[in-house]
């Protein structure tokens, strides 16, 4: 939905349940002109859910139930191979089996799409998955899990991104909250993309705005070097930053028009 209010043309691939939640899953997709025809229904799982909590600062806890998401298959993402030829970017999460996740990314990949994976909720993942990621968007507790690390290890951030290039992935954006994000591409010298000055009212779907917008630049740039990925990211910050200012996920996803008029007021 993110990507759809940025301007994209988007298509879910992904497993519901034939339940409540699944039903209004399906309207608002269409509502919010997301794709569902690689949207596969079942009766054995729930659909997944997720429970929030807020605290005074607007920062967020979240508690998953993964539902039906358990049950995307490869032979799903098989099925959904010319969508997946015909696109220019597509994006992954951990919310899937990441055996799911890699099958679908070296499918993009072997057709030419840029490959996006937001590892989250994180885990360490292997270089199977990993060399077949063209951008990879860990916020700075999740770099250390996916190294294997507590997620409060003081080891080095711009050593463990080094670490994950040396895996096979293309592109580290680490996202920093309210400082922006790390761009470290292979061969190049990292660079910090500063954040946009908001209120924030909830940070809940930042990351998920985040993600979208970065989607959505790379896939207009039609391709993944390190010049596309840093402008990427600086259109990023402020999908993420309008995310900061409303209550909840789905109301805080902003438009393109929003997020242009943002950058207008706070060029950077």
């Amino acid at each position: 939905m993110g990507a759809a209010r940025l301007g994209a043309e988007v298509e879910l691939v992904a497993v519901i349940g034939q339940d409540l939640f699944g039903d209004v899953a399906i309207d608002l997709y269409q509502r919010e002109g997301v794709g569902v025809a690689h949207l596969r229904r079942t009766a054995e799982r729930n659909t997944g859910v997720g429970f929030i909590t807020l605290n005074a600062a607007g920062e967020n806890h979240i508690v998953l139930d993964m539902g039906a998401n358990h049950l995307l298959s490869t032979e799903d993402v098989d099925l959904a191979e010319p969508l997946i030829a015909r696109s220019d970017a597509v994006l992954s999460v951990l919310e899937i089996n990441p055996a799911t996740a890699a099958h679908g990314l070296r499918l993009a990949r072997k057709h030419g799409a840029i490959t996006i994976l937001n590892p989250a909720p994180a885990q360490p993942l292997s270089d199977d998955l990993l060399s077949v990621v063209d951008v990879l968007t860990p916020n700075e507790s999740e770099l250390r899990i996916l190294s294997g690390l507590p997620p409060d290890d003081p080891t080095d951030t711009l050593e463990l991104a080094r670490r994950l290039l040396a895996r096979g992935v293309r592109h580290l954006v680490v996202t920093r909250g309210g400082e922006g994000a790390l761009v470290i591409s292979a061969g190049a010298d990292p660079q910090a993309v500063a954040g946009v000055p908001v209120t924030v009212v909830d940070t809940t779907g930042a990351g998920d705005a985040f993600t979208c917008a970065l989607g959505v630049a790379l896939a207009e740039a039609g391709v993944a070097d390190e010049a596309s990925v840093l402008a990427a990211v600086r259109f990023a910050v402020y999908a993420g930053a309008l995310a900061c200012t409303r209550l909840g996920v789905v109301p805080a996803l902003p438009t393109r028009a929003e997020v242009e008029a943002l950058r207008g007021d706070h060029p950077g």
